[in-house]
């Protein structure tokens, strides 16, 4: 069977990929490296992510705020451990203005140094905790829940477009309470909601774990992620929220008089998600047609391509489409109006079907003539887009029907792709006893292998670098232990051989 795009999942997954967010016009380069331009249907997924979840953010009591790109060096060293885990990622402005060079160039002004360099946001916990130690006095205060949708750079070495950008979108929550107690339930409920988001909207599957201690967000007391298994068996890393303790409060002096007149130090939070989630939905939900979108986050969830052809009647199908469009954004869906568009573009039929099959709206409508004076029209399904017998599966439906069952059509989309993805991560976990059953889940050769599950004694320290290097030699990593995870599973670790204390995750991951 041939298909939309030039290269399969099969051949070539990478490639498969790039060969996505192309011919789904989502991004491009931009010229600089580990930059890219995110284009419109790419930035409608993301607008539609930020929407749905900045609801539910405010929904828990969070109010959004914005603080600056550039963050003193100062503020940094205050905080050694979380300045050492970012030090090799930083961009770092020195100076404020360019000079010619008398050759045709520009360089730095050497008069135009900065008394003190600036960082290039990479994350804002030290500039958001110093605000902090302004607002927050007494515990009247507390707490402080505050958000923010922001641009951060890292300097990556290696870069994957929404994977590993240097510059990326996100949204980064910064909380403070007057309890470790507090911050800990505010740090496991903000994962819940990143686990139901992830479920409910994109209809990605995750687990849900905390992160060993190598794996800690710099500075942290303990992290925890959703994890989310993409197509070829690797892990993605889909959010993160992260308990701080009173590290962060203790270098940037976030201090508060309790109710008994005494001085305590705060206890922060940080959480974030950000445009990786993109990513995550193409290697999850694409096929070898393109993109498939969950109908909750697409930016259009009916496109209606009339079928012109330069004739006198093009006119009668045009306004039966434009009629169509109007009926469709009078039903509801998932809890919304149906987003129906109207592509008008001059281009063959043929071309707009099959760009928005490789973008991945989820339901395609036709019209041609016959359809207009049958008042009948034509459906594809993205989420099944092949009959058996490898033909498209588009059906020809009664306009007052097809407009009635939209929104069940639609949610049955957002439904059906939810259960391939919880299908294909479970299919893909295997238990695992020991240690030689780790190394021939993950033999060379062995394709595709998934994740295994196994039980440890969560080691520390020397001990835990010991098990690092272990699972670096096979190129894998512990994802997290699940936080679902019922009573005690007896047994021994399989790094140590000591009674176990919990289960893991381990896999190759993004």
């Amino acid at each position: 069977m041939k298909h939309a795009l030039p290269v399969t999942r099969e051949a070539d997954f990478a490639a498969w990929y790039q060969s996505v967010i192309t011919e789904a016009d989502l991004a491009e380069e931009s010229g600089v490296r580990g930059c890219m331009v995110i284009r419109p249907w790419g930035y409608g997924i993301w607008e539609r992510i930020q929407r749905l979840l900045d609801d539910r953010i405010k929904a828990t009591g969070h109010e959004n705020c914005y603080f600056p790109l550039f963050i003193p060096l100062s503020y940094f060293e205050k905080e050694a451990e979380h300045v050492e885990g970012f030090a090799k990622e930083m961009a770092v402005v020195t100076h404020h203005r360019l000079v010619a060079d008398g050759k045709g160039g520009l360089v730095p002004d050497p008069e135009a140094k900065l008394e003190e360099p600036l960082v290039v946001r990479p994350t804002s916990e030290t500039v958001i905790g110093t605000a902090f130690s302004r607002w927050v006095q007494s515990w009247r205060d507390l707490p402080v829940l505050i958000n923010q949708w922001a641009n951060v750079v890292r300097w990556e070495m290696r870069t994957r477009m929404f994977l590993r950008t240097s510059e990326f979108l996100w949204q980064e929550g910064h909380t403070a309470h007057a309890s470790a107690d507090e911050a800990r339930e505010e740090t496991l409920k903000i994962l819940e909601l990143y686990r139901s988001f992830s479920e409910d909207c994109l209809a990605v599957h995750v687990i849900a774990g905390e992160k060993p201690e190598n794996e800690r967000f710099p500075g942290a007391v303990a992290t925890y992620s959703i994890e989310a298994m993409m197509q070829d068996g690797k892990a993605l890393q889909a959010g993160t929220s992260h308990f701080l303790g009173t590290n962060f409060a203790k270098a940037q002096n976030i201090r508060f008089q309790n109710a008994n007149g005494e001085l305590e130090l705060a206890n922060t939070t940080s959480w974030g998600v950000s445009t990786r989630m993109i990513g995550g939905v193409i290697m999850v939900h694409g096929d070898d047609d393109g993109l498939r979108v969950p109908p909750k986050i697409a930016p259009w969830q009916v496109v209606i391509v009339p079928m012109l052809r330069d004739k006198p009647e093009d006119e009668e199908v045009v306004a039966y489409c434009r009629e169509l469009q109007a009926a469709l954004a009078g039903q509801s869906a998932l809890g919304e109006p149906v987003r129906a568009l109207l592509d008008l573009k001059p281009a063959k039929a043929a071309n707009k079907r099959w760009g928005w099959v490789k973008k991945g709206a989820p339901i395609l409508v036709e019209v041609g003539p016959r359809d207009a004076a049958g008042g009948n029209v034509s459906v594809l399904r993205r989420d099944r887009l092949y009959r058996e017998d490898g033909k498209l599966d588009s059906a020809i439906l009664p306009r007052d029907g097809f407009v009635g069952d939209v929104g069940a059509t639609l949610e049955a989309i957002q439904t059906a792709l939810h259960d391939q993805s919880v299908e294909k991560l479970r299919a893909r976990i295997t238990p695992v006893d020991d240690w030689a059953g780790v190394e021939a889940h993950f033999a060379e050769g062995v394709v595709n292998p998934g994740w295994v599950d196994v039980r440890w004694v969560r080691p520390t320290g020397a001990e835990l670098d010991q098990v690092v290097e272990r699972l670096k030699a096979l190129k894998l990593t512990i994802r997290n232990a699940p936080t679902a995870q019922t009573g005690h599973d007896e047994g021994p670790c399989v790094f140590t051989g000591r009674p176990s204390v919990e289960r893991i995750l381990i896999g190759r991951a993004y």
